[in-house]
């Protein structure tokens, strides 16, 4: 276990305006439901489905970054109108680098939020990196940010959450 991490200061919150993150350990619980004919199934949060949403409301863009193909991510990404999809890329820092740089964002616009090593780099490398508490230890070191709610039962939300929470003028 790593020691707590100090609160991400919601100035950096404000600057992000790329909110990518990998699939099966962070939009799910991390199983992966595989039936004898060979048809996948996973679990994915409505909690999280409708903080995507928020998002997109509020002009955040989305991003899903997947080492493994799947149908089941293309049909919840779908769903939710998630607006790039990149499936079967492990080397997540370039597909990170790759999307931020044809969107014109830098490093210090991007949150990256996963939990294995494959994503540690690009969890390094992006302004705000996340981790559900549940992620690999190398993971955990690397994030600026760990969340208190568990993978695929809220994380996602609570990410969301403090976006728009820095978006939010201060009242008068």
């Amino acid at each position: 276990m790593t020691a707590p991490k100090p609160p991400v200061a919601a100035a950096r919150w404000a600057e992000i305006r790329l909110f990518a993150m990998d699939v099966d350990g962070v939009l799910t619980d991390g199983t992966v439901l595989i039936s004898s004919d060979g048809t996948e199934a996973k679990s994915f949060s409505i909690l999280d489905g409708m903080g995507l949403r928020r998002l997109a409301d509020a002009g955040i863009v989305t991003a899903w970054i997947s080492g493994r193909p799947s149908q089941a991510t293309t049909a919840r990404a779908n769903e939710l109108k998630i607006p790039h999809l990149i499936q079967g890329r492990t080397d997540k820092l370039a597909a990170l680098q790759e999307l931020a740089a044809r969107l014109g964002f830098g490093a210090a616009q991007c949150a990256y939020m996963g939990d294995d090593v494959i994503d540690t780099a690009a969890i390094a490398w992006a302004g705000v990196g996340i981790a559900p508490p549940e992620a690999m230890p190398s993971t955990l070191a690397a994030a600026a940010y760990v969340t208190a709610r568990p993978a695929g039962r809220g994380a996602v939300r609570e990410v969301c959450e403090h976006l728009l929470a820095a978006r939010v003028p201060p009242a008068q």
